[in-house]
């Protein structure tokens, strides 16, 4: 009788056993079926958020630009406008040349 309980407890462990392992198997095999069927929607809710971030920086990189050069038009007008102030000179250029 004790050796018939013997290998009833290591059926049951046995069976335990397998049941971990088919446990374990069936969930790698549904989070894989879960992740190709979500994948594209995740990706494409991802690349849409960074071409969204991107146009904002992008929107606000050229709303600061618009703003600089506006004032810096009317002062190179200004600038064009005024008559050139000649140059002082101070003298001759001369061009050494080394003597052997």
């Amino acid at each position: 009788m004790n050796i018939k309980f013997e290998s009833l407890n290591n059926y049951a462990a046995f069976m335990r056993f397998i049941n971990t392992i088919l446990i374990i198997v069936l969930i790698y095999y549904l989070f894989k079926f879960a992740f190709k069927l979500f994948a594209p929607y995740l990706l494409n809710k991802a690349v849409s958020k960074v071409t969204e971030n991107f146009e904002k920086q992008q929107q606000a990189y050229q709303n600061q630009y618009n703003r600089q050069t506006e004032p810096n038009t009317f002062e190179t007008e200004l600038k064009q406008n005024k008559i050139p102030k000649e140059k002082k000179k101070v003298g001759e250029y001369i061009d050494y040349e080394e003597i052997e």
